[in-house]
């Protein structure tokens, strides 16, 4: 796009001409152009010229991208508001991975669409056995934002609870498990995945349910295959209608049948993503447990 508008103003020789350039355009014009397009749009366009760069910062710009409800998100996530900081340094800030609750969550903007996005680790998360080493170990990798997860060698009873209460702003949300067959290692400077240990996951699928205030609940079930790869098991959907109370959730990933053990399963974490971003993952091959019928779409 900066490349088309100069081109406008260059002639054939490569020299500048007389007329006017992008550079004689109003700051507040330029800002008022700029505002509606992506973000990475308006830093890629800021680095034409003195007149984009200064519009670039403009408050009213980056007040459209920031959530509605972005005071209470900063004062959640830093846990302070920022007296001096514009609102683009503001939604910069909000889009690094910010970490709270004891450095068992993460929250952060999609740097395109300011959508929240929000990872529980598997430390934040009640796992039935994880303190006996028989069953559970926390192994340490790069394939995880937390830098570890949760291998399970072998169980009986297979539980996980977790629960999550944040000022999502209005919008629709889906839930996943972050999950993977196989123990992650690492060799030759690669990643590599051991599926020795993988069984009882064929038997009976994993049954995952999602709460929210007012009794609502979902539930899929869904058989775990594929070993040797993370994907992201959907959980269910869920409707924030006011931005200024914070949503409360519970979920849970169960096989409770004892008549067979379950074994050589990575948990790395808990997603939440705006839905939109459902269709991303589909596309990219990394959604398991699609199924509408086992939805049920709550309004909070």
């Amino acid at each position: 796009m900066g490349a088309t508008f100069s081109a406008l103003f260059i002639d054939q020789d490569g020299v500048s001409s007389s007329s006017p350039c992008l550079g004689d355009l109003p700051e507040s014009c330029v800002a008022s152009i700029i505002q509606h397009l992506d973000p990475p749009e308006i830093c890629k366009l800021a680095k034409l010229n003195r007149a984009f760069s200064a519009a670039s910062w403009a408050d009213f710009v980056w007040e459209s991208k920031l959530p509605p409800n972005y005071h209470i998100l900063v004062h959640k996530i830093l846990g302070f508001v920022p007296q001096n900081l514009g609102k683009r340094d503001i939604y910069t800030r909000l889009c690094r991975p910010n970490t709270f609750d004891g450095g068992t969550k993460k929250v952060w903007l999609h740097k395109s669409t300011g959508g929240v996005c929000m990872s529980i680790s598997s430390k934040g998360l009640q796992i039935t056995g994880i303190d006996d080493r028989r069953y559970w170990n926390h192994i340490p990798t790069n394939e995880s934002r937390f830098h570890s997860i949760a291998y399970l060698r072998q169980i009986w009873w297979f539980e996980v609870n977790g629960e999550v209460e944040f000022p999502f702003p209005v919008g629709t949300y889906s839930v996943f498990f972050r999950l993977q067959l196989g123990r992650a290692s690492r060799g030759f400077g690669r990643g590599i995945c051991d599926p020795e240990q993988v069984h009882g996951w064929d038997i009976k699928p994993v049954r995952f349910q999602l709460w929210t205030s007012g009794d609502k609940h979902s539930t899929c079930e869904c058989s775990l295959s594929e070993a040797g790869k993370w994907f992201h098991y959907h959980v269910g959907d869920f409707n924030v209608e006011n931005p200024n109370s914070s949503t409360k959730i519970k979920l849970s990933m169960t096989q409770i049948d004892c008549t067979h053990t379950k074994g050589g399963l990575c948990l790395d974490s808990v997603v939440i993503y705006p839905s939109a971003f459902r269709e991303r993952l589909k596309h990219k091959g990394f959604l398991k447990c699609t199924k509408p019928c086992c939805h049920m779409l709550l309004s909070i």
